[in-house]
């Protein structure tokens, strides 16, 4: 057995655990909705064109930042699943698949809503020093690079809005107003995408399309581009 991170780990690196212990993990984002035993990593982007997903850094750091939002709760919501003691490597397998990316195991109280006892739980966090971690960007730029990204995992803007949805029916304190206005903005550009008012750059900003007839010398011409 080794200590990573406060945790003991075996030699595989999941985390210790006796016949008689229970095994719990606390979902944040997809897991909120996904089982922790029956999918494999959210991938919603591609290597060279990355999604976005969130991942939990401490307040001291978010505090150093210089982020678009000048709050963050105090509470960050999820849900706590309970692994019995036989699933416990064939769970701690597939999370391997799913959060190697960079993330790291920590544990962590969770705190039922019902308000009975916490419970300590396992998370996978995707650390500041992580190569993957973007770290704040500017909230339009930000659901607009969502909404054109794409990986094996699905679309990027499925994540967001699905993330959304969860976390407004855990409870009716759980709502993130980071989260809903990055899936407003990406409502309205998928609603200005199929009105016509912009076009998709799947490598760059979106593009505003001009209504304006160009002005030409013949007739001709000028039915031609009315027609286009």
């Amino acid at each position: 057995m080794v200590e990573t991170n406060g945790v003991v780990v075996d030699a595989a690196g999941h985390p210790s655990t006796s016949p008689d212990e229970e095994f719990w993990i606390f979902g944040y984002g997809s897991l909120i909705w996904k089982p922790p035993a029956t999918l494999c990593q959210d991938h919603r982007g591609t290597p060279t064109a990355p999604g976005r997903v969130v991942t939990l850094i401490e307040r001291s750091f978010w505090a150093a930042l210089a982020d678009a939002h000048d709050s963050a709760p105090e509470t960050v919501w999820g849900t706590a699943y309970r692994i019995k003691a036989q699933h416990v490597t064939e769970v701690a397998n597939y999370l391997d698949i799913r959060e190697i990316n960079g993330y790291t195991i920590h544990y962590t109280p969770f705190h039922p809503a019902d308000g009975s006892a916490p419970i300590r739980t396992l998370v996978y966090i995707g650390t500041p020093d992580n190569d993957q971690f973007v770290g704040p960007q500017d909230p339009q730029a930000l659901a607009e690079h969502i909404q054109r990204s794409e990986g094996p995992s699905g679309l990027n803007r499925d994540y967001l809005l699905e993330l959304e949805k969860a976390l407004n029916e855990l409870s009716s304190e759980s709502g993130d107003a980071h989260v809903t206005d990055l899936s407003d903005r990406l409502r309205e550009i998928e609603q200005r995408i199929l009105s016509g008012e912009v076009n998709v750059d799947i490598d760059g900003p979106l593009e505003s399309v001009s209504h304006e007839f160009t002005k030409v010398s013949s007739i001709d011409e000028q039915e031609e581009t009315e027609k286009i």
